[in-house]
């Protein structure tokens, strides 16, 4: 088990169960998931920054169970080669949430915000727009972490070779950029846009060369 992460997720269960079997066994699922050895970025550390984000800076969700059962399960299901891991990561959270008694609305709330992380968009729901700034929070890193964010990523889609990968990282850089705000929360806009297109614009150049 990762020894920082595990606590939070058991107070985060036991709202739902007190079956800690069933508590461990859905955590072993998801360590291992997030353990992957493809897995670069998008990895329990991740996970950990947006909840350790979330925390220092206080965020007032709605529906702070569903939050984090969304920032857990937003990227379960990662691989490069596919285009549908956000809807396998959501029907993977919502049949296991669903094993716990989760009401039908949460379950579609909760389904709804991660298949969100897909386009990142800015939606209806407060709390869909929280977890969407927590998930690109890297994006207004310094450029050294920035840069490293990068580095990762692109381990992570070694499979492709430049010719194939950088005009893909392109069209992502140029779809956040696109976009009336990256960010969707005022908190986090004040925080984070500036760098964060400032960021995305270097990164373009570099990869234009």
């Amino acid at each position: 088990m990762t020894p920082a992460l595990y606590p939070v997720w058991q107070d985060l269960l036991l709202n739902f169960t007190q079956e800690e079997t069933r508590i461990q066994q859905l955590w072993a699922e998801l360590e291992a998931a997030y353990s992957g050895k493809n897995r670069h970025y998008h990895t329990l550390h991740h996970i950990q920054s947006m909840l350790q984000l979330a925390e220092t800076h206080q965020v007032r969700a709605q529906g702070p169970l569903l939050l984090k059962l969304a920032i857990f399960y937003h990227d379960a299901v990662y691989k490069t080669t596919r285009n549908d891991n956000e809807e396998k990561s959501a029907q993977l959270a919502c049949q296991r949430m669903k094993g716990l008694g989760l009401p039908p609305a949460d379950l579609d709330q909760l389904g709804h915000m991660i298949l969100a992380t897909k386009q990142h968009q800015r939606q209806p729901q407060p709390d869909t727009n929280l977890l969407l700034d927590l998930d690109l929070s890297i994006l207004g890193s310094g450029w050294l972490t920035y840069w490293e964010y990068t580095q990762l990523i692109r381990k992570e889609y070694s499979v492709y070779p430049d010719v194939l990968y950088k005009p893909g990282r392109k069209k992502v850089l140029q779809h956040f950029l696109d976009q009336e705000q990256i960010f969707k929360t005022g908190h986090f806009t004040t925080l984070f846009e500036a760098q964060a297109k400032e960021n995305l614009r270097r990164e373009l150049d570099i990869l234009a060369r």
